[in-house]
């Protein structure tokens, strides 16, 4: 091969690697929508437009919420797994999800093979919540009121299916007494329930709580996180309280479509880490009781596939149903 031969071979080789990526369409090109499974102003609403804004400033395209509130998600599940898998179609999903997969017996989509997990990117423990009137004033002093009191306590919770829920089976499960589940539509009129003494007691987040924790109408006795929280760090955990292993936390993350490309996967991963690292993204989650967290897709995946069969036991244990 002359010189001027092996000159033109390998100029053409140099070029068309650069060629090939000018050719690749960049992402995104154009405004994405990002479902959430409940209603605008709730606590899972405010994340999904937390994250929503921050892959908007990052991306340059605008990223559009659109909520599809109903059946713990499952309305929003089932239309975000049908929608096409390009990339411009973004599901914000809560923990509840993970609980349906056993809860309901018959579900149009598969929380594992129908999704793509991009990232999840904060957690949030629960708050054990009375009545002003409930005689205890800790965990254990409640748990002595509840085994006394076979059958007769009732809670409120968001919505059944939630981790409120499940948290309030597991309770029962956990020492072994029946207590009345009584759902609302929502946190707002679960907490509202509880102050005008509809109910006995609840598990709630700090966000939903806190309006009825200042002025005195509810009470927390205890927290469902493995530690302390900093918010409240004069709260005992449940398990300070004398329930070991009693841990509950609502998650939230994002995923996709199945087969959205891989790319792409890690262009909306990549954004929201670098987000959840940003004092002013730290502070406005520190705000609704919630701690940054994001890891890899396969990060997720796994949690998705823990929660499943953790919340599973809890729900086959107790049979507990959709209401």
């Amino acid at each position: 091969m002359t010189f001027s031969k092996l000159f033109a071979t390998l100029a053409i080789l140099l070029w068309l690697p650069g060629h090939a990526i000018s050719q690749t369409p960049r992402y995104p090109v154009k405004p994405m929508r990002m479902v959430v499974g409940y209603a605008a102003g709730g606590g899972a609403d405010i994340m999904a437009r937390l994250i929503a804004q921050q892959i908007t400033d990052a991306t340059g395209q605008q990223v559009i919420v659109e909520n599809r509130a109903g059946a713990s998600q499952n309305i929003a599940a089932e239309y975000v797994a049908k929608s096409p898998n390009d990339g411009y179609m973004l599901f914000m999903i809560a923990a509840a999800l993970a609980v349906n997969v056993t809860l309901y017996p018959k579900l149009t989509y598969d929380l594992v093979k129908d999704f793509a997990p991009v990232a999840v990117f904060a957690t949030s423990p629960l708050l054990l919540l009375v009545h002003p009137s409930f005689p205890a004033g800790n965990v254990k002093e409640f748990l002595a009121v509840a085994k006394k009191n076979p059958g007769k306590l009732n809670y409120s919770t968001s919505g059944s299916g939630s981790t409120q829920h499940l948290s309030g089976e597991m309770l029962k499960l956990q020492i072994g007494v029946d207590m009345t589940h009584v759902p609302y539509k929502g946190s707002a009129p679960s907490m509202t329930a509880l102050a005008s003494g509809e109910v006995d007691f609840s598990f709630s987040n700090i966000t939903a709580a806190q309006p009825m924790m200042i002025p005195g109408r509810i009470r927390a006795l205890g927290i469902t996180s493995a530690k302390r929280s900093p918010l409240m760090s004069e709260l005992p955990t449940m398990i300070e309280g004398g329930l070991p292993g009693f841990i509950t936390e609502t998650w939230f993350g994002v995923v996709v479509p199945a087969g959205t490309p891989r790319d792409v996967v890690n262009v909306l991963n990549a954004v929201i880490v670098k987000a959840v690292q940003k004092d002013s993204v730290r502070a406005r989650l520190a705000q609704m009781g919630a701690d940054p967290i994001a890891d890899t897709p396969e990060y997720f995946r796994k949690l998705l596939v823990e929660e499943i069969e953790r919340w599973g036991k809890v729900v086959r244990a107790t049979n507990a149903k959709p209401e």
